[in-house]
């Protein structure tokens, strides 16, 4: 199956989800389209799954044990097609198993499972990461997707305000996309970040181990795209200025450190499943009106 599984909440409420890579291809909420339109010349996708790193790895490769595997940026998931597992009008749940692809990327028996929930003006993404190997999994998920910027056609100043106040500063990422332990300066203003396209030209702001749950996408004229994590300790925001997107990042995980090159079970931040375990990691996106 390969046309987008198509979900409905009423007159003004619908999201396409393609079973490539399980990725979220639009999201109409309260008549608003929230997700940016894909430019290949730019970024080809919309909101794509992280899975079974976050991330850049060392050389676009990852150790296990005395092995190396070629374990590029954000892992595969978001390449692989899944199987769709159970479907309703509102929701839809999707299925990626281990294969002999993944295997000689990633040696480990696994099941993700990706399911969205959608319910008027709200979208709930939820992850779950299940060990279907004899050894732990050491693994790492996240969520990509793209938002408008602006956002629901306000040209006033848009800003992210947190949940609480968050360290004015972030990890100067190195070549490679590797986190450097260097930090620069963010303008935050407590738990407010104003965002300017300058902000956002040099590379990705990584907020690790963000003191904030909550967090909203303010689109200076009412409206707020109100974002709900559960179990994802980190948040990114990334964009390609002048193109119109801002990419809300939730993270288990990260990039390898600049001075790391161990194996995957000793990497910064992985989560390790002991055999037959399983977590799940969720997010919830609201559209409020300032009235609300």
């Amino acid at each position: 199956m390969s046309e987008p599984i198509l979900l409905r909440a009423g007159d003004d409420d619908d999201a396409a989800v393609s079973p490539l890579g399980a990725q979220l291809s639009s999201w109409r909420a309260r008549g608003a389209e929230l997700l940016w339109s894909p430019d290949a010349a730019v970024w080809s996708e919309t909101a794509p799954l992280l899975f079974p790193v976050v991330g850049w790895t060392r050389n676009g490769r990852a150790r296990v044990g005395d092995r190396e595997f070629p374990l590029g940026l954000h892992g595969f998931a978001r390449h692989k097609r899944f199987a769709l597992a159970e479907r309703s009008e509102t929701s839809a749940r999707f299925v990626l198993d281990a294969d002999a692809e993944t295997l000689a990327l990633y040696p480990f028996a696994f099941r993700l499972e990706a399911r969205y929930a959608l319910r008027p003006g709200e979208l709930e993404v939820a992850l779950r990461a299940i060990n279907r190997d004899e050894r732990p999994l050491p693994y790492a998920a996240g969520l990509h997707p793209g938002f408008r910027w602006p956002l629901a056609g306000s040209r006033a100043p848009h800003m992210i305000r947190f949940e609480r106040a968050e360290r004015p500063e972030v990890p100067v990422i190195a070549p490679g996309g590797l986190f450097s332990a260097r930090r620069r300066p963010v303008p935050l203003d407590g738990a407010a970040l104003p965002l300017t396209r300058e902000l956002l030209a040099e590379e990705a702001l990584c907020f690790l181990d963000a003191a904030s749950r909550r967090l909203a996408y303010d689109n200076g004229a009412g409206a707020n795209l109100c974002i709900e994590l559960d179990d994802f300790p980190h948040i990114a925001l990334w964009s390609r200025p002048p193109s119109p997107f801002l990419c809300i990042e939730a993270w288990t995980g990260h990039g390898d450190p600049e001075d790391f090159c161990g194996d995957l079970y000793e990497k910064p931040s992985m989560r390790i499943l002991r055999p037959g375990e399983s977590a799940t990691h969720r997010a919830t996106f609201r559209l409020r009106s300032e009235a609300e």
